[in-house]
């Protein structure tokens, strides 16, 4: 498999208006100023079309965090999560970051340049549907992924929830479901959705696939 952000580095500069970006990506698994600064980077070369998804990650699957070390238990690394989107955003103001964490300490590093708009990345968050965490995280950000949805109604209420924890109605807010590319999305959309990441098989999948999907765009009959 490709790594994300190389492969990101190319696509921000074959192309002049989509939006991109890792979907998602563990940050208790990276280290903070590390990738402020490739995100940065991209968003740079991007033009500002960066959109950064995070999440906890899962050891269930890969063995992503057992099999080198790393920690394996979800608080922890929830707490890792949410101390590394502080000093993300510490990062991305252009001020000096001091940041004394329980898993982090920073003295005075500053990250050059900023990012290209003046609000700063978008950060899209991870979480399973229904649980009050995640849920809390992704409304003080920018957009919700949620996972393993099964039904528009569980979108529905997660959606609800943030709402009400934003106090914001009005202001717009990003909800990108993943879905099979023979799924009719018209349903989640009804239920809040905004975004539609298209799932596909990586066993499977080849160029030709991509290009048609892209070609054809959402269902509309």
């Amino acid at each position: 498999m490709a790594d994300p952000w190389i492969s990101l580095a190319a696509v921000a500069t074959a192309t002049e208006a989509i939006r991109f970006g890792p979907m998602v990506t563990p940050l208790a698994r990276r280290r903070p100023l590390k990738v402020a600064r490739e995100t940065v980077t991209l968003d740079g070369l991007g033009s500002g079309r960066l959109v950064l998804g995070v999440g906890l990650g899962d050891d269930r699957f890969g063995r992503e965090f057992a099999s080198t070390g790393e920690c394996t238990d979800p608080r922890g690394r929830a707490r890792m999560l949410d101390e590394s989107l502080d000093v993300l955003a510490a990062a991305w103001s252009g001020e000096p970051v001091h940041h004394h964490g329980e898993h982090y300490r920073i003295d005075g590093v500053e990250i050059r340049p900023l990012p290209h708009r003046r609000e700063g990345i978008p950060v899209w968050v991870a979480g399973s549907a229904g649980r009050r965490k995640p849920l809390q995280r992704a409304a003080r950000h920018q957009g919700y992924v949620p996972v393993n949805i099964e039904h528009p109604d569980q979108l529905a209420e997660s959606v609800a929830a943030i709402d009400d924890l934003r106090g914001r109605p009005d202001e717009p807010y990003d909800v990108a479901v993943g879905l099979p590319v023979s799924s009719d999305p018209r349903r989640f959309a009804s239920a809040g959705a905004t975004w539609w990441l298209t799932e596909l098989d990586p066993t499977s999948v080849t160029p030709d696939l991509v290009r048609g999907v892209i070609r054809d765009g959402p269902r509309s009959d």
